[in-house]
């Protein structure tokens, strides 16, 4: 389709076209994927309301910066958050950069808006004597044995390779027997390489041998008790009861485990480029949190225990 016939195209089905893009060639996650569909529809919908007829690429391509504000306001009237609005503005952005590349649309007021500030929360890791705690008390719960040697497997998976919950439960039986290193699919399609240490195998090869369902190839490694794959909520709530055993904050969730992962590799010497191909991170400057979270505890073991830290 000729690019000018092409700023004909509605809205709706441009979008359509885009999701199909994030799903096939992009291969995004569903969740995430699910994400871009709500924020952009939610945005095609304002354009309905704002503009008074159904949008066309070529509408979009008309937009001034007082439209986008306008959109703005109206998502912050109705109470959403700083932080899911910026989330909602990327959205957008990464639309019309597709739109821009496929059928030469061309708006130069998107970049003179600016997002919304807010303060960017800092990784809350547990620490290494609460992560040992926690993979330690996963074999005295009750239940059966096979269930408490999977919940062991997961979570040295999260801590010991920092893998996400999505990473870890989408491994398959194709991954068993786990070798020295293990090939993740992460974010965005972003492949990565990660070492597995000799606690994680053996844990993973224990799960596996006590598990009492057919491990196929191609289906879900990690099963849930009806032996269908094992979900994420299983999870949050292995780590929901744990935090209650052992007297841990809430920010003691499963992310915290991947959390830990990046910085006590940083605490004991870890480069941080190491750490953010370990991790997946596309920027360093996201990985670069973690450097500002063990410089904080560092500062604070000084200022409690050197003598000359405080001064009276």
């Amino acid at each position: 389709m000729a690019a000018s016939h092409a700023l004909t195209l509605p809205l709706g089905a441009a979008l359509d076209a885009f999701y199909a893009h994030l799903a096939g060639e992009r291969r995004l996650a569903a969740r995430t994927l699910d994400a871009y569909r709500r924020d952009l529809d939610g945005f095609a919908a304002f354009l309905g309301l704002h503009l008074g007829c159904e949008p066309a690429l070529c509408d979009l391509a008309t937009l001034r910066a007082s439209d986008f504000r306008a959109w703005m306001a109206d998502r912050r009237r109705g109470g959403l958050s700083a932080r899911s609005l910026a989330r909602e503005l990327s959205a957008v952005r990464t639309f019309f950069s597709y739109a821009r590349r496929r059928w030469s649309l061309e708006n130069a007021a998107l970049s003179l808006i600016e997002g919304p500030k807010f303060a960017h929360s800092k990784p809350r890791p547990v620490s290494e004597a609460a992560a040992r705690e926690l993979i330690a008390e996963t074999g005295h719960r009750d239940g059966r044995g096979w269930v408490q040697a999977r919940d062991s497997a997961v979570l040295l998976l999260l801590y010991g390779c920092g893998l996400r919950i999505s990473e870890a439960l989408g491994l398959t039986g194709r991954d068993h027997p786990l070798g020295e290193t293990l090939r993740i699919t992460g974010k965005g399609g972003k492949m990565r390489v990660v070492p597995v240490l000799p606690a994680v195998r053996e844990a993973c090869a224990e799960y596996v041998r006590l598990c009492p369902f057919d491990l196929e190839p191609a289906a879900a490694l990690f099963r849930g008790t009806r032996g269908g794959a094992l979900g994420p909520r299983s999870v949050q709530a292995l780590m929901s009861d744990l935090r209650g055993r052992l007297g841990l904050p809430a920010s003691a969730t499963p992310h915290a485990l991947r959390h830990a992962f990046a910085t006590h590799l940083l605490a004991n010497g870890g480069d941080l480029r190491a750490i953010q191909e370990l991790l997946g991170h596309a920027s360093l400057s996201t990985t670069q949190v973690y450097a500002d979270v063990e410089t904080r505890r560092l500062m604070s073991v000084y200022d409690q225990t050197h003598p000359r830290a405080r001064r009276g």
